[in-house]
């Protein structure tokens, strides 16, 4: 057997190795994200008689009954507090953070990098330090156990990356579009919306998405700012405390689920943007 034969036959094996290791190592990273949620779906709908018997691992009896008792203590109302809130999360945070992230992207001015600096460093104060000086401030203001209030709360959690994303994608998009535009007879704000903009659009779909899931997490401000228009991880937080392992695992299923439906369906809808863009 010639010598370039057996090189050959020593880089198909390298190679076959090579992918079963990389294969490998996604069904290990897949299994450790993915296990938890399974879980979570299982024994949220499990039966309680083949959940504490030591001998069957998968139950193979299911019920609505333990979502049906979270329903009716309120997490529907929590559900629809916690989407509104995280749909005001992210008016307001592209309401401020768009036109702070296109001035970062197209113009230059004194102290623009320590600028950036500072609003990164917003995030540096942990939530418990700023908690109760917030609470106040809120009494005062008549916002507390409002969602106004944990939107606007959230807001100032998410503008900093909200700022900087956009920033970075508008960066992005060449001037010169820009440019083009206004030798056309488009000023500033139309070239904008009419080309950088679109061009923008599936990367602030992604920052969106980062928004809401932030938002839709979020419990140690939802908590202390509402008492009764709570946002679902503060219902849940406010329930699970004395319940059952049915009752806490229910609570898991109602907040993983809704946040999974938008992330896939936003996730299709921003490849389907991205697609479209790149075309």
């Amino acid at each position: 057997m010639s010598r370039e034969v057996l090189v050959k036959k020593s880089d198909i094996v390298k190679y076959y190795l090579r992918k079963i290791i990389i294969a490998g190592l996604v069904a290990i990273a897949v299994t450790w994200v993915a296990l938890p949620f399974v879980m979570t779906i299982i024994y949220a709908l499990s039966d309680p008689d083949q959940y504490y018997d030591p001998h069957i691992v998968i139950p193979t009896r299911y019920t609505l009954e333990h979502i049906h008792k979270l329903i009716v203590l309120g997490a529907w109302n929590a559900t629809i507090n916690s989407v509104i809130v995280a749909v005001l999360t992210i008016l307001f945070s592209f309401a401020i953070g768009l036109p702070a992230g296109y001035a970062f992207a197209r113009y230059a001015f004194k102290g623009k990098d320590s600028l950036k600096l500072f609003i990164v460093a917003l995030r540096m104060f942990p939530m418990m330090v700023i908690a109760v000086p917030l609470l106040v401030l809120y009494f005062k203001l008549g916002l507390a156990d409002t969602l106004l209030g944990i939107a606007l709360a959230h807001t100032a959690m998410a503008l900093p990356f909200v700022i900087l994303i956009t920033s970075g994608i508008i960066a992005g998009v060449p001037v010169e579009y820009e440019e083009a535009g206004l030798v056309f007879g488009l000023n500033r704000i139309g070239a904008f919306f009419r080309i950088t903009l679109p061009l923008a659009l599936p990367g602030l779909a992604a920052a969106a998405i980062f928004t809401f899931i932030m938002s839709w997490n979020e419990v140690f401000i939802a908590a202390v700012l509402s008492f009764q228009n709570r946002t679902l991880p503060a219902f849940i937080l406010n329930l699970i405390g004395g319940a059952t392992d049915f009752i806490k695992f229910a609570g898991a299923f109602i907040m993983v689920i809704p946040a999974l439906v938008f992330v896939f369906v936003a996730g299709k809808y921003l490849v389907r943007m991205w697609g479209i863009t790149l075309k």
